[in-house]
């Protein structure tokens, strides 16, 4: 590897850190050990400030730059939005609707068949007996009701995982 400046961060596809590299796994270092990185990122991922400090921690998480970008809210180093598990509310859905077909016929099938979406079945879904139906007849509760439990759903694009490692000896990154 050539040598890299303190603080430098890399993907690494090794299962150990290099000499002079530490995981991006938020674990804590002592200052006194690690005075040069210390200088560069102080405690934005934590630590005490005093005799400890933490190295960013970049497992389950996407790196994205920092600032603020056409049409995008600004991003700080060292915070981490987003989420892995998202649950969506009515508002987020698309607007949609679902037609129902169904006839005052009697039910001859135990199947949903022919584009019919009633049978027979253990459920009654309409309020009232279907003899001389009305022109509008409303659906038992259960024949539309919600849906879904408000669970959270993944969030979470095709990934690989590998490691991220940063330098913690080489160049002091000289500000230009």
């Amino acid at each position: 590897m050539a040598e890299p400046f303190v603080g430098e961060v890399r993907l690494f596809a090794g299962n150990y850190a290099p000499a002079g590299w530490v995981f991006c796994q938020g674990q804590t270092l002592t200052i006194n050990e690690n005075e040069v990185l210390f200088t560069l990122i102080g405690t934005t991922y934590g630590g005490d400030g005093v005799t400890t400090f933490c190295v960013p921690n970049l497992t389950g998480q996407l790196p994205i730059g920092q600032g603020q970008g056409p049409q995008t809210s600004n991003r700080v180093i060292g915070q981490k939005p987003g989420a892995e598990n998202v649950t969506l509310t009515l508002a987020q859905l698309p607007a949609h609707k679902h037609v129902l077909q169904a006839s005052s016929d009697p039910a001859t099938s135990a199947g949903a068949d022919n584009g019919f979406a009633l049978a027979t079945g253990p459920a009654a879904f309409y309020n009232s007996g279907l003899a001389n139906l009305p022109t509008k007849q409303s659906l038992a509760p259960q024949a539309l009701s919600s849906t879904g439990g408000s669970q959270p759903i993944p969030n979470l694009m095709p990934t690989l995982s590998i490691n991220y490692i940063i330098a913690t000896t080489g160049y002091y990154p000289m500000q230009g």
